[in-house]
């Protein structure tokens, strides 16, 4: 499909006043060849493959940008999951690998690193087990290093020994990171069915099926797709409404899919995915909960609230489908408390709990995401938290995540500020009744009927 000079002055309309950008270029790189028994020559290693095959991803991102006049909020680099890389070290402590990682980043200049993870959906195995111990010193000692754990598939089911050291894992990661509010588990990702193409932090890897580079790129525009809906009279039926989502969300990622186009030829590397998520920015406008509000809802988080989601979800995936070559990643639209202004409002205000964000995950892209809660939060909650999310993922057949950031020293009501595109987080509320006995249980919580496809 040919891009013409028309959609080019609509994007560039919606740059201008509507808080268009693209939230990310992703060069996601394979690690395969980096695999070493000596710790000091894989990290090297490493360092030396990242900072090669990414070495001009910063200045063609940039000079995109200028182009075609779309501001590209973030460049990033996904690599192979580090446990898989680091299997024939026998090393107990794999932070070293982090830290190189991160030195790759601040030699790019790149924001952020996605790869410090592992898959264990099934079981965990030894180089698994050395990785989730590295977890907290790795995203303690490093800035732009994030990290992910796959505990649970349809396939599978969830392996809940993985639950429940996820959960340990979350609550580490923030003791470690006090002195910047706990912002060590802002990097950090527990997931169900977690796909192997997303651009999005933290839970960006490069999958074992893809080439040895690609370039996937995630859009955003809340912004956009609240004018466009604003524009409806007040008496549009939501069939109307349905249709206005989907002609935006074809605009929205046309503008995706011709920088990921342009960025794959510049870097000579294969063009990956198009990730048409919206994903919304503290800035005022940029908001998933606004249009949520403009749908009908008097307050994300009331009655009809999941109603909505889903509506934008489908809608947002039915429009853009079209104007991609190839859609992947996530692909549709994120409900990240601290990263949404009107998601804090809504908790602020008491419309907006952790239970209804839980139902609202079930029809929305991910989960759980960039929610505080108190510090002395038990781990047997934040575990139940997460086995919960995971069974949703599980039983639906989706992508299902939880990104928690217990607020060491904060209570309830307290607000964590981390700035940028993570923006604050208000500290909510946990119901504490998980009880001591499900998190401890451990095995594996088996593969529903609907796992049984062949």
């Amino acid at each position: 499909m040919d891009i013409t000079p028309q959609e080019v002055s609509e994007t560039l309309a919606m740059v201008t006043g509507q808080n268009l950008d693209l939230r990310t270029i992703t060069m996601g790189i394979s690690l395969a060849s980096c695999a070493d028994e000596d710790m000091g020559r894989m990290c090297d290693k490493i360092y030396d493959r990242i900072t090669h095959q990414a070495e001009h991803l910063v200045s063609v991102a940039d000079d995109l940008a200028a182009e075609y006049g779309i501001p590209i909020a973030n460049k990033r680099v996904s690599v192979t999951p580090v446990a898989q890389v680091a299997a024939c070290c026998p090393d107990e402590n794999l932070s070293p690998i982090a830290c190189a990682m991160d030195r790759a980043a601040r030699t790019l200049g790149i924001d952020f690193m996605g790869g410090f993870s592992a898959l264990v959906q099934k079981g965990i195995g030894d180089a698994d087990r050395r990785l989730i111990g590295s977890v907290p010193e790795a995203l303690a000692t490093t800035e732009r290093v994030c990290s992910s754990l796959n505990v649970a598939s349809t396939r599978a089911g969830i392996n809940m020994d993985a639950v429940l050291l996820s959960a340990e894992t979350i609550l580490e990661c923030a003791r470690r990171t006090t002195d910047i509010d706990c912002y060590g588990a802002a990097k950090f990702v527990v997931f169900a069915n977690m796909v192997e193409d997303s651009p999005f932090m933290a839970g960006a890897v490069h999958g074992t099926g893809e080439a040895d580079a690609v370039i996937n790129v995630g859009v955003s525009g809340p912004g956009v797709m609240a004018a466009a809906l604003e524009q409806l009279p007040d008496d549009a039926n939501l069939m109307e409404v349905a249709e206005a989502i989907k002609k935006t969300a074809f605009k929205i990622t046309r503008a995706g899919e011709l920088m990921s186009r342009e960025a794959s030829r510049r870097l000579g590397v294969e063009k990956g995915i198009v990730d048409l998520s919206l994903a919304p920015t503290p800035a005022a406008g940029d908001s998933v909960a606004k249009i949520l509000e403009i749908i009908g809802v008097g307050e994300c988080g009331g009655p009809g609230t999941t109603c909505a989601l889903a509506l934008l979800n489908d809608c947002v995936k039915k429009g853009g489908v079209m104007a991609s070559s190839s859609v992947g990643g996530l692909s549709g639209a994120f409900i990240p408390v601290s990263e949404d202004a009107g998601m804090i409002r809504a908790v602020e205000d008491g419309s907006l709990s952790i239970e209804k964000l839980e139902a609202m995950t079930s029809v929305c892209s991910v989960g759980l995401d960039m929610i505080a809660i108190p510090g002395d939060t038990p781990v047997e909650a934040v575990a139940g938290i997460i086995a919960d999310e995971m069974a949703i993922g599980v039983i639906n057949t989706k992508t299902t995540a939880v990104r928690l950031i217990p607020a060491i020293g904060h209570r309830e009501g307290d607000v964590l500020e981390f700035g940028g595109l993570f923006g604050s987080a208000p500290v909510m509320s946990v119901n504490r009744f998980a009880g001591s006995v499900l998190a401890h249980r451990g095995g594996r919580f088996p593969a529903p009927l609907n796992s049984l496809k062949n």
